[in-house]
């Protein structure tokens, strides 16, 4: 089946705060640093995509454009609950012109063959990540504001849904393990950057930035996530590896079927369930 396109509304309060789950304040200030990067990543992984679609089969380009169409809906998401966090941490803001310096840096610095591999290695670490986040559910979600919480689930859900397209677009125009491993390398170091810098400033403007809880649970964290994306990143790069074999956490594969597409609407994830 062809990936779906889920135009999905979610109403963000007005008053958000960054610590949407104030159970797990450093939790969502995390995952909010990664939202942070969206706008930059997947506009990138679009354009080398969509550069690459003339050199692919009728069957793998009609699969990339449903990926590019998914990627872009994130994009708009995404850049809809940033622009609240920036406005209730205008810390944000410089760490975000950042971001955007550092992925078109890495986009321009390389030719098409390296950015199919960065797309398709850091595919491979937003799938990792869902495994991760699922397997954690209650424990980083529960008590947490409901909207941000489902944007961050089903954006994860549909990482899991495409997990292939673009390994596939990559291994179509070039295949080469040492630009995978190379561009993966690349997008891990750039992810834990940003998402570290970006937790440190909202620690500070949430005045936790001396709470040593935080920083154990960061580290916790962070050692955990480390034990799951470094082993699938590292068997995805064997040359007979296809992001197939992975298998889709049953949670988030299920959740994605209760897309309402008449109200472009998806259950909100609630505290139990």
């Amino acid at each position: 089946m062809p990936l779906p396109t889920r135009r999905v509304r979610f109403a963000y309060p007005e008053d958000l705060e960054p610590a949407w789950n104030p159970r797990r304040p450093e939790f969502a200030f995390a995952a909010n640093s990664v939202s942070l990067i969206m706008p930059h990543a997947e506009p990138y992984f679009v354009r080398v995509t969509r550069a690459a679609l003339p050199e692919l089969e009728p069957e793998q380009r009609a699969e990339a454009e449903a990926y590019i169409r998914q990627e872009a809906q994130h994009h708009a998401q995404h850049r809809r609950f940033n622009d609240l966090l920036v406005a209730r941490c205008p810390g944000l803001g410089r760490l975000e012109r950042w971001m955007a310096k550092a992925y078109g840096w890495v986009e321009r610095r390389h030719g098409l063959r390296f950015n199919l591999a960065f797309a398709a290695a850091s595919e491979t670490i937003a799938y990792s990540l869902a495994r991760w986040t699922e397997r954690r559910s209650g424990d980083l979600f529960d008590g947490a504001e409901p909207v941000p919480a489902s944007l961050f689930l089903w954006h994860l859900a549909e990482e899991v849904e495409h997990k292939s397209a673009a390994f596939d677009v990559w291994k179509a125009v070039d295949g080469k393990r040492r630009h995978y491993v190379l561009a993966g390398t690349t997008s891990v170091v750039l992810l834990a950057a940003f998402t570290w810098l970006g937790t440190m400033v909202m620690l500070r403007h949430a005045h936790r930035l001396a709470s040593p809880t935080s920083h154990v649970r960061l580290a916790v964290s962070a050692v955990s996530l480390a034990f799951t994306i470094l082993p699938d990143l590292a068997v995805s790069a064997r040359k007979h590896h296809h992001p197939s074999q992975f298998a889709d956490p049953i949670m988030l594969s299920t959740w994605l079927r209760a897309y309402d597409p008449a109200t472009q609407t998806i259950p909100l994830w609630s505290t139990g369930r």
